[in-house]
């Protein structure tokens, strides 16, 4: 392990890289991405493809640098399911090297976030402030008390805020568990009037039953948020990602 995962763990911290990924398939992002990813890659649009290649590239390139070896060697796989088991839909992981390295990825149109934790599961989200369909949606996704802040609001756009802001934070949850879009949204609630961390209640059978949430700063016009273990409460910590700075553990004191 690097000095970057060593001071991680030592603040029981989670550090936050965001970063934009090109419109253009870039030949060193293809040169680091397994096999699988490859193929992800083929069978999608120019765009599309260059996008989710500049993401997990960067993905690779950062977890590289909390464990210190080549980004191209490191096997990604997942978590059984905590609901059916199933091998393919459950938490991401590190299959090597052997590490307690905990990581999230979410994306949205060019923009990604990446959360790193050591022994702790995390979860993050990010959007990207497109329209949404707020009122076909909110009646679904929100507990009553979340509605009834989203509707005592006074125009559309602070609606709107207020749908992402929760939008964000349950997805934060639900990928920290592991069970993504199974998950009740519904039934989850993130206290959307509360800026700082709040404790949400969630269960899963893997556990734990406890998360510690919060809204992200980010760039105007994007909404973010990331869900940890509430035994986790070290530092949150945000980098901009740059290819340089990401391998060589920028994070490092």
């Amino acid at each position: 392990m690097t000095a970057a995962y060593e001071h991680l763990r030592a603040q029981d911290a989670v550090h936050i890289w965001q970063g934009r990924a090109p419109d253009l398939l870039d030949p060193r992002d293809a040169a680091v991405l397994s096999a699988e990813e490859l193929e992800t890659v083929r069978r999608r649009a120019h765009q599309v493809a260059a996008r989710y290649a500049g993401a997990h590239a960067a993905l690779r390139r950062i977890l590289a640098g909390y464990l210190g070896v080549p980004p191209e060697q490191i096997e990604l796989g997942r978590q059984p399911c905590p609901r059916c088991a199933h091998p393919l839909h459950g938490r991401p992981r590190i299959d090597w090297p052997p590490t307690d390295l905990d990581f999230n990825l979410s994306r949205s149109g060019a923009l990604w976030l990446v959360a790193v934790a050591a022994g702790h599961q995390v979860g993050t989200d990010i959007e990207d402030g497109r329209t949404v369909d707020v009122e076909g949606s909110s009646e679904i996704v929100l507990t009553a008390a979340e509605l009834a802040h989203l509707r005592a609001q006074p125009d559309e756009r602070r609606r709107q805020e207020v749908f992402l802001r929760c939008w964000t934070r349950k997805e934060a949850v639900v990928k920290a568990s592991g069970v993504g879009i199974a998950a009740d949204l519904g039934s989850i609630d993130v206290r959307p009037a509360t800026d700082g961390p709040v404790h949400v209640a969630h269960t899963e059978p893997n556990g734990p039953y406890r998360w510690l949430v919060q809204s992200l700063d980010t760039e105007p016009g994007v909404f973010a948020a990331l869900a940890r273990e509430a035994a986790c409460t070290g530092p949150v910590r945000l980098y901009a990602y740059t290819r340089t700075e990401a391998t060589e553990g920028a994070c490092a004191p």
